[in-house]
């Protein structure tokens, strides 16, 4: 449990950095547009590859600390055993769907990208780097939702 809260930590100083870093840009967007006159180049590309970023890895950390959405109609009418192997069945579901499209496709994408050396127009950057996130998050996923079958966290 150790180990999950310093997941957890870092996870969110992140995401916490990325706004922050996401905040600034969109301020100096707005400063060359309406101030300056001229609107930088690169900052509407930033943002959207920030946002990328902050809603994936987002999923994530929610994922984590079991605050996501979810229709509690079945699991409060079962008995606590029928709950407990429900919210089992349900992370097991959710573990092999990040394991085929996060971590699958998100490779897949990932090499797709890299391969055809594929570069955003105004950073210049790989847009392979851009796509890293998803399979990091599936990553992620997976390891909350098995450490949550194996400490009973459910």
């Amino acid at each position: 449990m150790k180990f999950r809260k310093k997941v957890d930590k870092i996870l969110g100083a992140l995401l916490a950095t990325i706004m922050g870093i996401m905040v600034i840009n969109v301020l100096w967007q707005v400063f060359t547009r309406f101030v300056v006159g001229t609107p930088s180049s690169f900052t509407d590309e930033l943002a959207r590859y920030l946002m990328i970023w902050v809603g994936v890895l987002g999923a994530a950390y929610i994922s984590g600390r079991r605050m996501h959405v979810a229709i509690d109609l079945l699991p409060t009418r079962l008995h606590k055993e029928g709950q407990v192997k429900l919210k089992i069945f349900i992370n097991c579901i959710i573990i092999l769907f990040c394991f085929f499209a996060f971590i699958g496709g998100g490779f897949r994408l990932v090499y797709i990208t890299y391969t055809l050396e594929q570069y955003s127009p105004a950073l210049q950057i790989p847009l392979s780097l851009v796509y890293l996130v998803i399979p990091i998050s599936g990553i992620l996923i997976i390891y909350y939702k098995i450490s949550d079958i194996l400490y009973k966290q459910l």
